[in-house]
């Protein structure tokens, strides 16, 4: 049952940030920092909020872009900013975001939690006894949101929780590869350091070269550049590059991209020079590089990021996951993404992606 002191409302930039810097389920995706770079792409910000006098209970960065017939994509990643357990609070608040963004030419609105969903180790199982979320899911299928298959956000992360352990005890707990290929790497003369916005295309070319290999859509340079500018600049992001003398020369091995938000680090964006992986494995070294940086600065959480589901040795990205895995963690599991229609545009433009699937296989 709805409290009836709470009120919908639009909050400003600035409410909004004082009341995401305080919240638990803060995203990085949440920031007005994104904001601006969404902005600068055709997106439409909005910032709404559940108010009980002056209090915010809960709050949501919302984006809204038209695609076909001015018909609007309403979205909000990696939110809203509240406990979706608090049953009652979540359905007044979605509700009203459904019923803006219906009134404001939206055909759909999209959610992605940071909300995790049920406690998993480092192999993917589920921990007795821990917790599990699964009322959420209930209450969001109440409203008329459906899971989307096939999101941009990851429902499967990994991370390593630091919570005031030293780099040495964090050392401890890595696989005995994976210290061997820390040394190695240092044997091998590698060097970690962070680039200047003017070295970005060194790591634009590792990461392009990069998605090539593996088959998926690398950023334009102009992206790593937009998040360089509002991210660096209050030091809530690094770009790093491992480097090592070839042949005399500087050699580029492995570049990442970082955003720190709140108390945790996230490994955004990668790529490695493939003749130079097995060789050097700069990879390696520029995690312990950025794992010891989170210990030393107290971050509560090292996230290594999305893997594509629950570990499957027989899937065709697991080396991946083996990898994060080498440094210690466990599994995260998310809400996911869902989505609920608001008008009958929904199902067209449904029908209509299908055909455009359908044209480019």
């Amino acid at each position: 049952m709805y409290n009836k002191n709470m009120k919908f409302v639009l909050i400003s930039v600035e409410e909004f940030k004082k009341f995401a810097n305080q919240n638990q389920y803060r995203s990085f995706t949440q920031t007005s920092e994104i904001a601006s770079y969404r902005e600068s792409e055709g997106w439409t910000s909005y910032y709404f909020a559940v108010k009980e006098g002056e209090e915010i209970l809960a709050a949501a960065l919302a984006f809204a872009k038209p695609t076909f017939f001015g018909k609007s994509l309403f979205t909000i990643p990696g939110g809203p900013l509240l406990d979706l357990e608090k049953t009652a609070l979540t359905k007044f608040f979605l509700s009203k975001i459904r019923s803006y963004a219906k009134t404001h030419n939206g055909y759909v609105l999209q959610i992605s939690p940071y909300y995790e969903l049920i406690q998993r180790d480092r192999n993917g199982i589920e921990v007795e006894h821990g917790f599990n979320h699964q009322k959420v899911v209930s209450a969001l299928q109440s409203l008329g949101f459906k899971p989307v298959q096939h999101a941009s956000q990851p429902k499967y992360l990994f991370a390593l929780d630091i919570n005031g352990r030293t780099a040495d005890e964090l050392w401890s707990e890595f696989k005995r590869n994976t210290r061997n290929h820390i040394r190695k790497a240092e044997k091998m003369g590698v060097e970690i350091r962070e680039i200047d916005e003017d070295e970005l295309p060194k790591l634009k070319q590792i990461t392009e070269s990069t998605s090539e290999r593996r088959n998926f859509t690398d950023r334009p340079l102009a992206y790593y550049e937009k998040m360089y500018r509002l991210f660096v600049p209050k030091n809530e992001a690094k770009f790093i590059l491992a480097e090592a003398k070839i042949d005399g020369k500087t050699v580029p091995l492995s570049a990442a991209m970082f955003i720190m938000y709140g108390d945790e680090i996230i490994y955004l964006f990668s790529g490695s020079d493939q003749k130079y992986m097995r060789d050097y494995n700069a990879q390696y070294l520029i995690q312990w590089y950025m794992i010891q940086y989170a210990a030393k600065h107290h971050f509560k959480r090292y996230n290594f990021y999305g893997i594509q589901g629950l570990p499957d040795p027989n899937a065709k990205d697991y080396g991946i996951y083996e990898f994060k895995k080498g440094f210690g963690g466990h599994v995260i599991e998310l809400v996911g993404t869902y989505e609920s229609s608001l008008n009958a545009f929904y199902y067209l433009n449904k029908m209509l992606a299908k055909i455009k699937n359908h044209l480019h296989r």
